[in-house]
């Protein structure tokens, strides 16, 4: 697993790319998917906040939560807009985090106030896949994938 800086470090463009990608409506937004209780998938929409190096997103007490909790395993999937076509996707780990001065940095980041009862969960990366369709709905796109793990192919 690697922090959002960490992949940043590794894959710099591609890092710009993913965090305009899961901004294109303007503040942020992306679908999250999460494993149920019953092992079914889950999706939920979320505004994903960068700060202290890291992606986080503040979850109140919901089923999406109690699933991050349960099984810490995620996808997020970026929104299309009518001016992208580009396609992401990171998947990873989420992990709760209770410290005050983290709270306050992605408070401080993050374009509205989350209220008292949200955790917030950072989103630890193990993957990124972004599809590029240039020009404009030509097919097929072009694949960039990014691993944490630099020999994926060896799990």
């Amino acid at each position: 697993m690697a922090t959002w800086g960490q992949f940043a470090r590794s894959a710099p463009d591609l890092a710009v790319t993913a965090r305009d990608l899961l901004t294109v409506p303007g503040t942020g937004f992306g679908y999250l998917a999460t494993v149920g209780g019953d092992g079914a998938p889950r999706v939920h929409p979320i505004m994903p906040v960068w700060a202290a190096g890291s992606m986080f997103a503040f979850i109140g007490p919901s089923p999406k939560l109690r699933d991050l909790e349960r099984d810490g395993r995620y996808a997020l999937h970026s929104t299309g807009s009518e001016d992208v076509d580009d396609e992401l996707m990171v998947a990873g780990t989420a992990v709760t985090h209770g410290e005050v001065a983290l709270r306050a940095a992605a408070t401080a980041a993050c374009p509205f106030e989350p209220a008292d009862d949200t955790e917030l969960v950072e989103l630890l990366l193990s993957r990124v896949m972004w599809a590029h369709y240039a020009p404009r709905g030509v097919f097929p796109p072009r694949y960039v994938v990014w691993h944490a793990d630099p020999d994926p192919g060896r799990r």
